[in-house]
């Protein structure tokens, strides 16, 4: 299906598409849509069952969440992209790389795993947000997002990203919590050929370093860089340091 999207910057710029986390819209990429814009194409888009995209019934599956990243960019005219996802779009990153090679220019992924730590919480999660919405599991998931100190200085942005996780509708987040629960791709890494960095959050409980360590160490040529003072959503919490590492390498593969 098509997602929605946003595409900023020059039409003729690098396409530099960027996929968003569990329980997010295109916003949690605010630090770096109109930075990178200066000289990319950025496409933001929304996951399958989040912000203004489609919500079918779950369950749903990496490969579908990909798939509509791929049909969406046909419909932009897009045969080929640099690709930036956190987490569930980190997943998202890794199937295009492993099934579609041939549209990826190159992938950055972060704070994401190859196979996701304690699968039976998704599966928990998802069977609570079906029953009581979504607004019953945003004050346990934003809490992974960011570390103490940034929660305490910035109340206002950790307020505005708890609200983007309960406004999630119920299925979709469920649906893509399941997609999370399933993926292991861990067998498979060393057949992705595509130029990949991977980012680490130092301080990230969801998918602590050990999981970007063994993406870096199974995908042939993988660079990783770790970001101190950062948990989950370390794109938004550092933008100083994360922005330029995709900048720099998505214009290497463009």
């Amino acid at each position: 299906m098509k997602l929605h999207h946003a595409a900023e910057g020059p039409a003729d710029g690098p396409p530099l598409v960027l996929l968003c986390s569990l329980g997010s819209t295109i916003d949690m990429w605010a630090p770096q849509r109109a930075e990178l814009a200066d000289e990319f194409r950025v496409i933001s888009l929304d996951t399958r069952g989040h912000g203004g995209s489609p919500v079918p019934d779950g369950p749903y599956r990496v490969e579908d969440l990909a798939g509509d990243v791929l049909e969406t960019l046909d419909g932009l005219g897009v045969p080929r992209a640099s690709f930036a996802g956190v987490s569930l779009g980190g997943a998202i990153a890794q199937w295009i790389g492993l099934h579609a090679p041939e549209r990826a220019a190159s992938l950055a992924m972060l704070c994401t795993a190859a196979r996701f730590p304690n699968a039976d919480t998704f599966r928990e999660r998802a069977t609570t947000v079906r029953a009581q919405g979504t607004a019953a599991i945003a004050d346990a998931v934003v809490a992974r997002w960011f570390t103490e100190d940034f929660a305490d200085a910035e109340p206002d942005i950790v307020a505005r990203m708890r609200d983007q996780i309960a406004s999630t509708p119920a299925e979709g987040y469920a649906g893509c919590a399941e997609a999370v629960a399933a993926w292991d791709v861990v067998d498979e890494l060393g057949s992705i050929d595509v130029p990949t960095l991977v980012v680490s959050g130092i301080e990230d409980p969801a998918t602590p370093p050990e999981h970007q360590q063994l993406l870096a160490d199974g995908i042939p040529g993988a660079r990783l860089e770790t970001v101190t003072n950062a948990a989950h959503l370390a794109s938004f919490q550092r933008p100083e340091i994360v922005t330029p590492l995709l900048r720099e390498h998505a214009k290497g593969a463009s």
